[in-house]
């Protein structure tokens, strides 16, 4: 930001304290440096920022009063000394800026020799700088523990815009924020001139640490993690080391699922990460250039030019509409001997495209596969078993039906060519082989480029760590309400990779029930089930979401329900009586998406109970043990949905917002805009996005290849 000014503030101790202050303004080389000797500072004795105020009157006034000034702030200083790193550098256009630094260099990589003072600090290791790894990090802001953190990439990359940045209407680095700008230990408070009495100390004070390599290996028993640098440099055989944790955060997120289709991972493009978005927009521009030689057939100009994107979900559904886009608004300008031979195909296994089944068909076909009539089905009902978060407990329509409908027509009409019950069985270098609904014939389909988009699968790393905690038979980690992998206290995971297995009811409905008999007379009445009733909906969200969807007001109804036209003071519940009134809850049991928007709201979650860890172990805040004694420590995690988008390209956007609202047009694109502009990462990617999308109004998008 032009005329900022960036302070540097270093404190040089084990010696006579003397400041050394530096004043950088950032669209210069100006360099302005102030040294306080330590005599002056010794004398000064209680600092009150009111004597300051620039709005005293006359010369002199001032004068005296910076004399006086000048003596409190020594006396203060000699009689605190945590006080020797404050320092109140100007004041400047009605605001001031209080800069905090510890006298010590920035924390980069360093070796694993670990001070006294770690030594008493837990050590928190993340895996991972993804959505949910990255929201963890913003949001701890307790300093008792040393958190390391080890990736193989050092950014973040804001992922619902890499189909942007595959057509150029977004470049690839106004999408990432640098890892080490996100942790960094850097606190800037401003101030109002006219009324400050205390000194304002820095809420966030954590050491993070951040090492560039990957994870290799998870040894739960001793509690270490194995790893590997991301350089390719020769580090003198050094490239793997350890780190050993008291609690490890697995953010690791996830990788495509192939679902072992051959050829696919050899001729395909993922689009997971920045450089499979980057080797896309790269592949796209190839295809012209190559369908432009003069030496080619027009049949093998459409084949180069067909485009083919594998899954109708929001990634592939964006990423098409993305690509029309940008041939027929730049490239034909560009290539217009061949802008009649540009073909887009999307293919879809299942009925429809931005849809998944339900529970209803699911919980049929899972039991007998045999009954499902066609091999598109088929196909879809194990796509959506292979997806880790999506076990077959609940399923619901990824978007509303007429947000389909009208994708489906737009795309029709764009001439964008949408095959649905198409299942891919054989991707080669020139020709995809898809399966068709009904009569269940091969056809091969001649491309140039395709995008894999079919979901998400577990990490090689993540599956061995599975196996090493006796979960073999699961698709994804499963963790507690509380992100606590099952059977280990000290590890959580989160986003992409994990699941929550959430209790059922019938599991524990003893439990419950003897907890809420409060007078053990082995029967419940009304007043008690009452008194018990905001454990059981915050343990088990599923009575809620059941007495929701049910249009029933609260549990008296539900008691009502399952003993009949009685009065409300009569209803007395044997524990048989109880099992018949919740025996359809857990119907209600939902798995969450492997969305952006899950990953950071736990790991904002998470960082939240690392804050208070040791106040909730004193007093715990959490819902009853039904199966123990007391109260569990935290809340458990609880999602909140704010709506999702599902850009169809022409400027149009489909927005589906709680409350069963829906949004489709111009007017939804630029909620859009909104939306993704507020949640970048920081202020940097906001402007730079914000200037991509104004260049591209103006000049279009570019078609270099770079």
């Amino acid at each position: 930001m032009d005329g900022a000014l960036i302070a540097h503030v270093m404190s040089r101790s084990n010696s006579p304290p003397a400041l050394h202050v530096s004043v950088t303004r950032a669209t210069g080389a100006t360099h302005v440096s102030f040294v306080w000797l330590a005599r002056q500072v010794n004398e000064m004795s209680s600092w009150k920022l009111r004597d300051t105020d620039p709005s005293a009157k006359g010369f002199k006034a001032k004068k005296m009063r910076s004399f006086s000034f000048y003596e409190r702030v020594s006396r203060a200083f000699h009689d605190h000394s945590s006080l020797s790193r404050l320092v109140v550098l100007f004041t400047v256009s009605g605001g001031g800026l209080l800069a905090y630094s510890e006298s010590k260099s920035y924390p980069g990589v360093r070796s694993f020799g670990s001070s006294e003072d770690d030594n008493k600090k837990k050590r928190v290791v993340v895996l991972g700088t993804g959505w949910a790894g990255t929201s963890f990090l913003k949001n701890l802001n307790n300093s008792s523990y040393d958190v390391q953190v080890v990736s193989p990439r050092n950014y973040f990359a804001f992922t619902p815009l890499l189909p942007s940045v595959t057509c150029g209407s977004v470049e690839a680095r106004s999408i990432v924020e640098p890892i080490r700008n996100i942790v960094k230990k850097l606190s800037l408070v401003w101030y109002h001139e006219k009324l400050i009495e205390t000194v304002v100390h820095c809420e966030k004070n954590v050491e993070i640490h951040f090492w560039e390599a990957e994870c290799i290996k998870i040894d739960a028993e001793n509690k270490k993690v194995y790893c590997k640098s991301s350089q390719d440099t020769n580090l003198n055989g050094e490239e793997e080391f350890v780190v050993d944790y008291d609690y490890l955060v697995i953010a690791m997120g996830a990788r495509s699922n192939t679902f072992n289709t051959p050829g696919v991972v050899e001729n395909c493009h993922f689009l997971k990460e920045v450089e499979d978005a980057q080797r896309i927009r790269r592949s796209v521009i190839d295809c012209f250039e190559r369908a432009s030689l003069p030496n080619l057939t027009d049949e093998e100009r459409k084949r180069i030019l067909h485009f083919v994107v594998v899954g109708g979900g929001p990634t592939g559904v964006e990423f098409s509409a993305e690509l029309h886009d940008f041939v027929n608004e730049d490239l034909v300008k560009l290539y217009p001997t061949v802008k009649d031979l540009v073909k887009i195909t999307l293919l879809e296994a299942g009925d429809h495209i931005l849809n998944i089944f339900t529970f209803d068909f699911l919980r049929l076909h899972l039991k007998e596969p045999r009954k499902l009539k066609s091999e598109a089905n088929k196909a879809l009902l194990l796509r959506c078993i292979a997806l880790p978060q999506l076990c077959p407990l609940h399923f619901s329509l990824l978007f509303d039906k007429r947000i389909t409908a009208f994708a489906e027509d737009k795309f029709h009409r764009d001439g964008i060519d949408v095959k649905t019950g198409s299942m891919v069985v054989k991707v080669s270098d020139k020709e995809i082989s898809t399966k068709e609904r009904g009569n269940g014939n091969i056809t091969s389909i001649p491309y140039g480029m395709a995008v894999w988009s079919t979901g998400i699968g577990t990490r090689p790393v993540i599956m061995d760590f599975m196996k090493q905690i006796g979960q073999t038979n699961r698709r994804a980690l499963a963790t507690d309400e509380w992100l606590r992998v099952e059977g280990r206290d000290s590890i959580y995971a989160l986003g992409d990779c994990a699941t929550i297995n959430q209790r059922k009811v019938m599991e524990d409905i003893s439990a419950i029930f003897s907890k809420a008999d409060n007078d053990n007379s082995g029967t419940l009445t009304v007043k008690e089930f009452q008194e018990a009733i905001d454990d059981i909906c915050e343990r088990y969200p599923q009575v809620e979401l059941y007495l929701k969807n049910k249009q029933m007001h609260d549990i008296v109804d539900l008691l009502k329900d399952s003993k009949g036209d009685v009065a409300k003071e009569s209803i007395e519940l044997d524990i048989e009586g109880f099992k018949s009134a919740l025996s359809q809850v857990d119907s209600q049991m939902k798995n969450l998406p492997a969305t952006a928007q899950v990953a950071a709201q736990q790991g904002a979650y998470l960082a939240s109970c690392f804050n208070r860890m040791e106040e909730c172990e004193q007093n715990p805040e959490g819902p009853l043990r039904f199966r123990g004694s007391g109260r569990h420590r935290f809340h458990p995690f609880r999602y909140k949905h704010f709506g999702q988008f599902a850009p169809l390209g022409g400027e149009q956007t489909a927005a589906q917002l709680p409350g069963d609202w829906v949004s489709i047009g111009h007017s939804s694109q630029w909620l859009w805009y909104s939306v993704y502009a507020s949640k970048l990462v920081s202020w940097r990617t906001r402007a730079l996005v914000i200037s991509d999308w104004t260049r591209r109004f103006v000049f279009g998008r570019d078609s270099s290849r770079i």
